[in-house]
């Protein structure tokens, strides 16, 4: 992958749109705002790999945790996909910045931390600060221990943080 700025997603509640770092805005079916984060599902129109994604963005924990709904054909051996970001609240409106690192999630099996190249590449290249990169370095590493200690059940460990996310496609665990 070519170097790159980190990317900006926009996801402005009150106006129910989703805008991507290319500054594409997309309807939003269902924003739904938590004490702990912002839920977000919506279809992808024009994206072969999925058709649909829900999406939930946690601040506290400096994470976006995505639930990809594949086209057959095009799925890939993940129940979520974390990206390490830095997430900024304003009234209604909320940014995601993506600080490079991702997490594939099998539940009950494994986590995969990837891109760790891009992220010491935009490093390096003054893209992000050293203190940005620790930072999403830090997360990443809490992010797999935490759920190796819940048996790579994503939802379980939320729950046990007071964060009860729920998803139109996998039942709440407890």
């Amino acid at each position: 992958m070519a170097l790159h700025p980190p990317k900006r997603e926009r996801f402005d509640v009150s106006a129910g749109v989703n805008v991507d770092p290319k500054g594409i805005a997309r309807s939003v079916e269902e924003y739904r705002v938590e004490p702990f984060g912002l839920y977000m599902a919506r279809p992808a129109p024009g994206r072969v790999q999925f058709h649909y994604l829900e999406s939930w963005l946690l601040p506290e924990l400096g994470l976006r945790v995505t639930d990809f709904w594949f086209t057959p054909g095009h799925e890939f051996d993940q129940d979520f996909y974390v990206d390490i970001v830095a997430i900024d609240v304003r009234d209604d409106v909320w940014v995601a910045t993506d600080l490079y690192l991702d997490l594939a999630v099998r539940t009950g099996r494994s986590v995969t931390v990837l891109d760790t190249d891009e992220l010491l590449e935009a490093a390096t290249a003054g893209l992000i600060t050293l203190e940005q990169a620790r930072t999403a370095l830090e997360r990443a590493y809490r992010v797999v221990e935490a759920l190796a200690a819940h048996d790579y059940d994503l939802p379980r460990w939320l729950a046990g943080l007071g964060m009860t996310t729920t998803w139109r496609r996998h039942p709440p665990t407890g």
